[in-house]
């Protein structure tokens, strides 16, 4: 998904979830990591904390401060009850659209530019 940094601000609140969900709990530069492995970049801490922060704010995930090992302390992130509703439901959402686009592009693939049907 590199290139559209449009599509990647909205789908980080559900990756973020995802993620979450996955791994238990994780911290920003972890998070950020994690992202970038899966493909999704780019994504800045700019734009990743102020994400968390709305999660936070609706609830979805949880805050704890915790001291660092010989550093700096770190915020983890936990996803809540209602951050794994919201998951679920964006989830569907998301795997809908996808399955819209996908049958309105066709295989896309296939004749290396060639339009459908020719």
């Amino acid at each position: 998904m590199a290139g559209n940094t449009a599509w990647t601000r909205a789908v980080l609140p559900l990756c973020l979830l995802g993620l979450l969900d996955a791994e238990g709990e994780s911290y920003g530069y972890a998070l950020l990591g994690r992202l970038g492995d899966a493909g999704l970049t780019p994504v800045k801490a700019a734009t990743l904390y102020p994400a968390l922060a709305r999660l936070e704010e609706e609830g979805a995930v949880e805050v704890e401060w915790r001291a660092g090992d010989g550093g700096p302390g770190r915020k983890y992130y936990r996803i809540t009850a209602a951050g794994r509703a919201r998951l679920d439901g964006d989830a569907a959402a998301w795997n809908g659209l996808a399955r819209a686009v996908s049958a309105l592009l066709g295989d896309r693939d296939a004749g290396a530019g060639e339009a459908p049907g020719r």
